[in-house]
């Protein structure tokens, strides 16, 4: 079953602090090894808000948003951000978030991934029939480079033996303590209800 939904396909295709696994955040060189906890991921599109003092913040739309749904949800505190030229605003981005159990913290986070080549191999993974049970598996995500130059390498690994049960016990204690993802949405916090 594949892991990106047929509606959002095209969105995805072409061109770790806190409770988040950030593919960015992995130093050059370096890897992290986590397990999915869920095969349907959150699937949004997202774009950058700023203050006048600077402060940023992500917008996130289930569906692709028009300019005006952006400027509403904005509202007056925020502008879009400018692309990298500083000529037009950014684009809004496809992106997925999943939970994640990551072995280095030892405890679930949310995985949001934006970079195409990340989400359309996890996609193509999961089409395999190896790969069925997505859930039964490791991945080991990795990142070379830095900036523009950056490259990302996702392949899965057989589960790490006696870690199922560790697992188990992470993701259960995050949904008793009110894990959503779905907050992500609306700017709240998906690890604590309300």
């Amino acid at each position: 079953m594949p892991f990106i939904s047929d509606k959002n396909k095209s969105a995805a295709s072409g061109g770790g602090g806190g409770g988040y696994l950030n593919p960015s955040k992995i130093q050059s060189g370096g890897n992290v090894r986590f397990a999915l906890l869920d095969d349907q991921p959150l699937e949004f599109f997202e774009c950058w808000g700023e203050t006048t003092d600077g402060k940023s913040k992500p917008f996130r739309f289930a569906e692709d948003p028009s300019p005006e749904d952006i400027e509403e949800e904005m509202g007056a505190d925020y502008s879009r951000r400018l692309n990298r030229e500083g000529t037009a605003p950014d684009k809004v981005k496809f992106a997925i978030a999943v939970p994640v159990y990551n072995y280095d913290t030892s405890s679930v986070q949310i995985m949001q991934l934006g970079q195409k080549s990340l989400i359309n191999e996890l996609d193509s993974v999961s089409q395999m029939e190896d790969y069925a049970d997505l859930l039964a598996w490791d991945f080991v995500l990795g990142k070379e480079g830095v900036g523009l130059e950056t490259r990302y390498s996702l392949r899965p690994a057989p589960r790490k033996k006696g870690a199922q049960a560790d697992i188990e016990s992470a993701w259960t204690e995050s949904r008793d303590s009110g894990f959503d993802i779905s907050r992500l949405l609306t700017g709240d916090n998906p690890f604590k209800a309300g």
